[in-house]
């Protein structure tokens, strides 16, 4: 287990900021916590440092990309073992397909987050890319139909706005 960093209200004030618009300036960020620019600087550095701020992601619309089909699969891999599930999990990482990869406690050891861009497309995912691996013993295929951004890790803080307006969440590199 990870152990917690110690954080302050403006450490918190800087996480609820940059978590709603990772875009923020640090000369932005100082002005709404009330911090010098070089103290937000060193305060973000560090806040990155210790892990708790792992990066800024750009998201990508996989329909406007050619792939509109989602789906959730459902893996079982037989035998449970370490030397075959670091190979396995490596391989479905590497699939432009996979957009996340979660291991899981219960009768399914993997889900998988696809995008493809159709039925066939994921039929020939399942069947080229998983069921044909020798340790997958069971594929479930779930399709998604819709699917919605949750509420934000830290929730709004005294002196602080809700969060971004619905659909109008942000996210890139500095």
């Amino acid at each position: 287990m990870t152990d917690s960093v110690a954080l302050d209200t403006v450490d918190l004030h800087i996480l609820r900021l940059l978590q709603n618009d990772a875009r923020t300036t640090y000369r932005e960020l100082a002005a709404e916590v009330g911090v010098a620019p070089s103290t937000c600087l060193d305060r973000v550095t560090r806040l990155r440092r210790t892990g708790v701020i792992l990066g800024h992601q750009l998201r990508l619309d996989p329909a406007r990309l050619g792939r509109g089909l989602e789906a959730l699969l459902s893996v079982q891999v037989r035998p449970h073992r370490r030397e075959l599930i670091g190979p396995f999990v490596e391989r479905i990482r590497s699939l432009p397909e996979s957009r996340a990869l979660f291991h899981l406690t219960g009768p399914d050891d993997y889900l998988v987050h696809v995008a493809v861009t159709d039925t066939a497309d994921l039929q020939r995912l399942v069947l080229d890319e998983f069921t044909s691996r020798r340790e997958v013993a069971r594929v479930e295929t779930r399709l998604i139909f819709q699917q919605w951004e949750c509420g934000p890790l830290l929730p709004a803080g005294p002196g602080t706005t809700a969060g971004p307006v619905p659909g109008q969440v942000r996210h890139a590199d500095r």
